[in-house]
């Protein structure tokens, strides 16, 4: 890479253990890094991707600074092709961006910005297999010799969770977590395997051992509480679920939390879980308020489609029809030009506004019409991104209305849908033999 000197380069190599193991210091190493060599191009690439894995419209002019910055530095040819992927990303253009991540690793398969940002993207746009095939092309260049080599392990774990395959992905995971306990990437890996195979006693086993290691984390560690209380959820331990929410992954006294409570992930967590304890008869407060607050905020900022049916979820649930309204209209814009992004515009046609619309009917008390939404775009729901556990909320709520509606067939459909996922979870099972 081009840098002052070597210790620029190590610098830089320590920024980027932070991120891929969502790591909290990565800021301030990533400041001390820019602040020490400002000529490092790569400093300024991974300053500029930073601000847009926050998926937020209003960080993307952070983005673009970053990559003004690296344009003005020298950079060889490898440092280009991520300057050029970087531009496309910040211009909504994900499918170039990830074609850039891509070409790098074809000649640099031991790149790690590029491996980690082509496995995010293609997770947040419901694609576990090219994620998959990312790792795998570049999988037998690495060796435990190399650094990085468990952040690799936790991307292969993951991708192959995701695809289905939880033999293959497990001991890739728990090799990473054994070799370094504070790689949050593969500790949530197996976690999403545990749950999947509805391994509650072992998830909740599996995430105790491993939270002491949390504090250095960033806001995945909210994710990782979420994934806790979801094993919870499971067992029937609602009490434990609340509790959990108020003081861990929605724990609004956290510096973390205070510092951006409308990160996306943060708010598919509170939603979606405050989501599904209601659909098990849970009396939830006042919770929804605050998540209604932060999606009025937001609304016209589509930049993470898997939020938005999770934005709807507060806003419905707290009575603000203006607002809901408004959140539809601006994401029905976006879905007709006004979003800039070629990789997204589809996405929010296709998927999020049946979604949405099918949440809000849900809340409304209208049951037939949310899954008259929903139904024609169960296939496309993916396509907003999230993991199968994620994207299990929306499934849910569509057989919970078409059981309210007296929906047998759509009942069997969706389970049928998701039971070849995963092993059935209990409560999905009872509504399908309900049903008939």
């Amino acid at each position: 890479m081009t840098a002052a000197d070597e210790t620029s380069a190590v610098a830089y190599d320590a920024a980027l253990a932070s991120l891929v193991r969502f790591h909290a210091d990565l800021m301030p190493k990533l400041g001390a890094l820019r602040e020490a060599d400002p000529s490092c191009a790569m400093a300024h690439v991974l300053a500029g991707a930073v601000p847009m894995l926050a998926y937020t419209a209003k960080l993307v002019p952070a983005a673009r600074a970053g990559l003004a910055a690296a344009r003005h530095a020298t950079a060889n040819a490898r440092e280009q092709l991520h300057i050029a992927a970087l531009d496309a990303w910040t211009r909504g253009d994900i499918d170039a961006a990830i074609a850039g991540w891509e070409t790098i690793l074809a000649s640099h398969p031991r790149d790690l910005l590029a491996l980690f940002l082509a496995h995010n993207s293609n997770f947040w746009l419901g694609r576990p297999q090219d994620m998959r095939a990312s790792v795998e092309r570049v999988r037998l260049q690495w060796s435990p010799a190399v650094p990085g080599f468990g952040a690799m392990l936790a991307c292969r774990c993951f991708a192959q969770e995701e695809c289905g395959d939880f033999l293959a992905a497990e001991p890739d995971g728990r090799r990473s977590v054994a070799e370094d306990p504070g790689n949050f990437w593969a500790t949530h890996a197996v976690a999403h395997i545990l749950e999947m195979q509805a391994r509650r006693a072992e998830g909740i086993a599996w995430l105790g051992g491993l939270a002491p290691h949390w504090g250095s984390g960033n806001n995945l560690r909210h994710h990782l509480w979420w994934h806790r209380a979801l094993y919870h959820l499971e067992g029937g331990e609602m009490d434990v679920v609340l509790a959990l929410y108020d003081a861990e992954f929605r724990n609004l006294a956290s510096p973390l939390t205070i510092a951006m409570p409308d990160l996306h992930i943060d708010v598919q967590n509170a939603a979606s879980m405050l989501a599904r304890l209601e659909m098990r008869g849970v009396d939830v407060g006042g919770r929804w308020e605050e998540l209604a607050d932060q999606a009025e905020k937001k609304i016209g900022d589509t930049v993470s489609p898997f939020t938005l049916p999770h934005a709807m979820m507060a806003l419905a649930a707290t009575g603000r029809g203006g607002a809901a309204d408004r959140l539809l209209a601006a994401t029905q814009e976006a879905a007709s030009g006004a979003d800039r992004s070629p990789t997204r515009r589809p996405i929010l046609a296709a998927a999020v506004l049946p979604a949405m619309r099918g949440v809000r009917a849900w809340r409304e008390g209208r049951p037939a019409d949310a899954v008259e939404a929903m139904r024609p775009a169960l296939g496309a729901f993916t396509t907003m991104g999230g993991s199968h556990a994620q994207q299990d909320v929306l499934e849910q709520i569509f057989v919970h209305c078409a059981r309210q509606a007296g929906l047998g067939q759509d009942v069997a459909m969706a389970v049928a849908r998701f039971a070849g996922r995963r092993r059935m979870p209990v409560a999905a099972f009872s509504l399908w033999r309900d049903a008939g």
